[in-house]
């Protein structure tokens, strides 16, 4: 009788996901070994645009050496003898996909809307009617008010390097910077590196360099939204079941 590849159902493997067009997609992800080649395409597809029928997987050991191609869709993940710690890696063939040129990641190629000085002064109901109202009723300018050391005793355990979770969401992440930010408004501020694209910036907000991160993963916040303490990067991929 010709032997058969024997699976255990509770089998797993944690593996490291990477993709061709987007370079700073990377995340460790659990996957049952019974699982075919084409549901673990549909897996990534569900998480990173790729979609099944341009889908192409390969599969590094631990030293970067390719182990195999997982070219048959029907064959189960087992098949290749994966194990924790291999990288597979995604490679997207479709020339129009959203994630070819860079859209994902560089947003300096997406367009954006500018609307003059004159046209924003026309318009009702901005932040900038609404500034000058209350500057109306209220002759004190709000932000001098604030002291510069507005919050300093919140950033007393707060460090660079720091694994954190930021309200509200729950976005976990890395401290990068503590300190003042005049251009943001007085008193001390919080630089986070998001681990997913949840942030606004790269780490340079108004013109002025507070960090170094990728784009859309950086944000500012008051230290009273920041905390610290033992908070891993969350698996992206991650469900419920396998």
């Amino acid at each position: 009788m010709g032997s058969r590849l024997q699976i255990q159902r509770d089998d797993s493997v944690v593996l490291r996901v990477t993709h061709s067009n987007i370079k700073s997609f990377i995340a460790d992800t659990r996957f049952s070994l019974q699982m075919t080649v084409e549901s673990v395409k549909e897996k990534l597809w569900k998480k990173c645009g790729t979609s099944v029928g341009f889908m192409s997987l390969e599969l590094y050991d631990d030293t970067g050496y390719q182990v195999a191609l997982l070219s048959d869709n029907l064959r189960p993940l087992g098949f290749y003898s994966p194990q924790d710690g291999y990288r597979l890696h995604v490679v997207d063939l479709d020339p129009s996909s959203v994630t070819s040129g860079g859209w994902l990641e560089d947003t300096s190629l997406v367009e954006k809307y500018k609307i003059s000085e004159e046209a924003y002064d026309k318009l009702d109901g901005t932040y900038r009617k609404f500034k000058e109202k209350m500057a109306l009723q209220n002759p004190l300018d709000a932000a001098n008010s604030i002291p510069n050391n507005y919050v300093e005793d919140l950033c007393s355990n707060i460090k660079v390097g720091d694994r954190c979770q930021v309200e509200p969401g729950d976005r976990r992440g890395v401290v990068r910077f503590v300190g003042r930010a005049e251009n943001l408004g007085h008193g001390f501020w919080v630089g986070i590196q998001y681990d997913e694209p949840l942030g606004k910036h790269d780490g340079m907000v108004k013109g002025m360099r507070y960090f170094d991160c990728p784009p859309l993963h950086g944000g500012m916040v008051r230290p009273d939204k920041v905390k610290v303490g033992d908070y891993p990067e969350q698996d992206p991929f991650e469900e419920d079941e396998i």
